[in-house]
């Protein structure tokens, strides 16, 4: 069984710059982490490759710094990563994303499983782990809180997960292979060990381009991104409410004549 990983390096605080040139986000110079969510998608392929033996690669699409983010993964017992790094993906929108991670994934096979966390912090869009399943053809189940059985012996094989609802939880049967977004219900992350720390920093990250997963300049980065950030503004402050005093007749008689007014 293989099961692949796909993390992001998100900024540590909300207070993000945007450059104006190409409206995307400015990540040089401020502090990472890997995507929280993310964390959640980690611990469960770690728990499936001490049960199953199977073997994980994490990767991820990001400048260099984003190698710390792969390191950290590998030191929590992740067996291998891929580094998607290329300044041509640059400016890359969720579609664009996602292929990208969809063709590095395609040259990883035979791949059983996709985990990926239900959405990143810095986007909040829960898009890519959706279309990457598009891109590949996989079945997929969002906003998993819990893998209740794999079935590797039969004939296709089975997965049965717990789909997290607003009201509940849905049972759902996939396929394999198939792709999964988790939240933080599905489990609790580990502390990586001190031999895990030792081993992440002498591994070798292969650094993947563009070209060493099949993909034109032009099919990635803002080139390839059908949708763009055409502006960024600050909404104005809201105005004050206001106050209709008197007797409730009255109050309402003046509600009323607010709103014919602005109609």
């Amino acid at each position: 069984m293989q099961i692949v990983v796909c993390i992001k390096q998100v900024p540590q605080t909300t207070e993000v710059k945007i450059d104006p040139q190409t409206n995307t986000l400015v990540r040089e110079g401020v502090s990472s982490i890997i995507n929280p969510f993310d964390m959640y998608a980690i611990e469960e392929a770690v728990r499936l490759k001490e049960k199953f033996q199977a073997k994980t690669t994490v990767i991820t699409m990001g400048p260099p710094q984003a190698e710390a983010a792969l390191r950290e993964a590998l030191s929590l017992g992740i067996d291998n990563a891929v580094h998607l790094c290329d300044r041509a993906f640059a400016g890359s929108d969720t579609w664009t994303t996602s292929l990208v991670l969809a063709k590095a994934i395609e040259k990883l096979s035979p791949v059983d499983l996709v985990i990926c966390g239900k959405q990143a912090s810095d986007g909040d869009t829960a898009q890519v782990g959706p279309g990457i399943a598009s891109h590949l053809d996989l079945p997929q189940a969002t906003y998993v809180r819990k893998i209740d059985t794999i079935h590797l012996d039969t004939n296709p094989k089975i997965m049965v997960v717990e789909r997290l609802l607003e009201d509940g939880y849905e049972i759902l049967e996939l396929k394999l292979p198939a792709l999964i977004t988790v939240v933080k219900e599905i489990n609790e992350p580990r502390l990586p060990s001190l031999k895990g720390k030792l081993r992440a920093k002498k591994e070798v990250i292969p650094a993947w381009t563009h070209k060493d997963i099949g993909l034109s300049q032009e099919a990635v980065g803002l080139k390839g991104s059908p949708t763009q950030v055409v502006k960024i503004f600050t909404p104005p402050p809201k105005k004050g409410g206001k106050i209709f005093e008197g007797e409730p007749q009255e109050a309402v008689s003046g509600l009323i004549k607010e709103i014919e007014d602005l109609l």
